[in-house]
Parts: C-alpha cells; structure tokens; sequence
C-alpha cells in the first residue's frame, strides 16, 4: 500500500474524522502485546519500528548480523516473510525460493545469515533453534507477542518521524509513541534530522551509506525505480553521487513487479536513453531473466558509535 498523503501532515479533518478508529486500533495493540510469549530459549533481539512502512529495518538487520559475526556469533534470522506464500518454518533458500514464495526482505536477509520464514514467530525460533541458532534476530515484530524479547530496538526513519503522530488509520503509527518506547531498550534514529522522543531512552544514530563496488554513477543516465518505504530516500542517494537521473517510478513497498509493470518501465527507461536502476530490495523480486538488465545501488547503515549496542550485546552474552 502507498501511505496516505495525510499521515505526514499536522493533523487535519481525514486525521480528526479518523481518529475514533484509531482509539480502537491502538487498544487491539495494547492488548495484543500484554500477552506472554514464548521463551526460545537463546537471546531474541527485535528490530522493529513504531510506524508503518519502512523506516531502515532491514538495513538495521544486515548492520546487526554483521555486527554480531565480527564478535563470533551467528545469527539467525526470523522473519514474517510479509508478500510472501508461504506460512513456514521454512529456511529460505535462494536456490529453491524467489520473493513470491518468502517475500523480498528474507530473501535479501538469506544472503548475510541463516533466514527463516514463519507467520508464527515462536514456530520460526524453535525451528532456528534446532537447526543451531545461538541468537534470533528477529526482523520486525515489536508489536507481536508470540515471543519474548532480550533487546529491542525501534528503528526511526529521521526523515518522517512519527509523522502525525496519530495511530493507524487517522496516522501512521502502530502504537502511541511513549507506549512503544516503553518497551523498547534504544531506539536508531537512522538520518541527520532531530526527531524529538516524549521519554528517556538511549539513543543511536546512523545513516544510509551506498556500498562501495567500483561503479561510477557520475554523469551516467538513469531510470530509476523503487518500491520501498520512501522512494526518494533512493532518488536522492543516485543524485548524490552524481548520476544523470532522467526519470523516476515511485512505487508501493513492495510492489509485485508484474510483466505489465516491468515492460512499462523499460518502456520509459528506453524513451529516456537511460539505464534502468533500483535497490537491492526491489533486485530480488526481478525475473531470473531481467536481472542482468537492471543495476543495484545498495546501501549499508553506518552506525555512529556501536557502545550502546555493544554493551547490550555483552550482557546477552554475545
């Protein structure tokens, strides 16, 4: 879905005709995430957001998981597997799997640790567990209870805040905010903008960086495409580092590309004499057949002090 353009501005009459709506979605939330859940028995580590959409989370997860290899430790991943057909426990397996089957996020995922796909979470730890997982990080899912956390952290995209800070539908949040934060152990703000928090919570910043792979984009023309939380987030990053952007298609997070969408697009990156690109999330639901006809810009976050998690991580003993 495309988030209303109505969540990002100061309250107005959708947001006020809304919000009893609201009331009701954020008391299904409270109690939801008051239930007890299962205990995986190795440490869980949530990354999840207050917000609908993307704020950053799967580049929060590949972050972490590196993390967590460089002090000997690897994680495995859990995930609901969101676009995807299956119900799971299923590991994905890029060999047998594609998008349609687990969803884009674990597809990625799989490429920096073990990745599982489960619609019930506690089902998808015990499956890691068994197949040796020493720790769970689990991508997304703050607001579910099915298993019990040891480290949460909500991810905050600087860019958009907690928008109008009102709760689905009248705004985008899934929660009030100082309820969520009550919750969590830090929070990531991921971008240079200040956004302001209601409670007291140790904080880590950090930013989206473009991994190095010895393309020049200077100058070179581009269509670019991107069905991801903020499209412009990507857009902009191609800008910076110089390429000649001819064209943009902004599309929902998570898009199917479907035959008629993608001859469309190259339709226009044709009439536009540019090279079609988009993000490496968006790369893995491309046909076996298109991808070499796509490029990739990815991205990795960059954290600006890693202590406050460290130290997280040395209490959970990893």
């Amino acid at each position: 879905m495309r988030a209303p353009g109505f969540w990002t501005r100061p309250a107005g009459l959708w947001s006020h005709l809304l919000t009893p709506l609201s009331w009701i979605y954020a008391a299904a939330t409270a109690r939801r995430v008051a239930q007890p859940g299962h205990s995986a028995g190795v440490p869980v580590i949530c990354v999840g957001n207050l917000t609908a959409g993307g704020t950053g989370k799967t580049p929060t997860v590949i972050a972490l998981v590196q993390r967590l290899a460089e002090r000997g430790t690897v994680a495995h991943v859990v995930s609901r597997g969101y676009g995807g057909r299956l119900d799971g426990p299923v590991q994905v397996d890029p060999a047998r799997h594609d998008a349609a089957d687990t969803g884009d996020e674990p597809l990625l995922l799989s490429a920096f640790a073990p990745t599982w796909v489960a619609r019930d979470r506690a089902l998808g730890a015990k499956a890691a567990v068994a197949a040796g997982a020493r720790v769970i990080v689990l991508d997304d899912g703050f607001q579910n209870p099915a298993l019990t956390k040891d480290l949460s952290i909500v991810v905050i995209d600087g860019g958009v805040g907690f928008g109008n800070g009102r709760v689905i539908p009248a705004g985008p949040l899934r929660e009030p905010v100082a309820k969520g934060l009550a919750r969590a152990d830090l929070v990531l703000t991921i971008g240079s903008e200040e956004v302001p928090l209601p409670v007291s919570i140790p904080r880590v910043r950090g930013h989206l960086t473009p991994l190095q792979t010895g393309m020049d984009w200077t100058d070179m023309p581009v269509f670019a495409f991107a069905g991801i939380g903020r499209p412009e987030k990507f857009f902009a990053t191609l800008r910076t580092l110089g390429a000649d952007l001819r064209g943009t298609e902004a599309l929902a997070d998570h898009q199917p590309l479907t035959p008629a969408l993608l001859r469309r697009l190259a339709a226009q990156a044709a009439k536009l004499a540019a090279q079609p690109v988009t993000t490496e999330k968006d790369a893995v639901r491309l046909p076996a057949n298109l991808r070499g006809q796509v490029l990739t810009l990815p991205v990795r976050l960059q954290l600006d002090d890693w202590t406050v998690i460290d130290a997280h991580l040395d209490r959970l003993g990893l």
